[in-house]
């Protein structure tokens, strides 16, 4: 059996801002924006070189906006990542590093190295170092 994840629903109580946040400040790429009705809206985006599309909208999801959390985009230079999302606007946490225990400032090695930011409405994201960077 072969399962692909390839779309997550966020919830947001505004379409049309989250659509700018993350095409505009995180980079994500619009794949569709459909309204069917004054009820229902869907809105896919993409991030960069990912086989796994978010969607925001109205009518697709009853769950609080802004109640996701611990959602993970893997980036090769977390330190870089952050920059650019920095540069562009976005409210980035600096980079840690998590030794198996504990937080620390600074990066580590791959997988251990984190930076955190929010959509206007909570919902949680990580930039993650993956393998390979220092």
């Amino acid at each position: 059996m072969e399962l692909k994840l390839e779309l997550v629903p966020i919830p947001v109580s505004d379409v049309d801002r989250a659509k700018a946040f993350y095409t505009e400040k995180v980079g994500f790429e619009e794949d569709l924006d459909h309204t069917a009705s004054a009820e229902f809206r869907v809105v896919q985006l993409t991030p960069p070189g990912s086989a796994c599309s978010i969607a925001i909208g109205v009518g697709i999801l009853d769950t609080p906006p802004g109640s996701v959390r611990g959602l993970h985009l893997v980036v090769p230079d977390v330190e870089a990542a952050r920059e650019e999302l920095a540069g562009r606007g976005v409210d980035v946490s600096e980079v840690r590093h998590f030794d198996g225990r504990e937080w620390r400032p600074g990066g580590g090695g791959g997988w251990n190295s984190y930076a955190f930011f929010s959509d206007p409405d909570g919902n949680g994201w990580a930039l993650q170092q993956g393998p390979g960077g220092e």
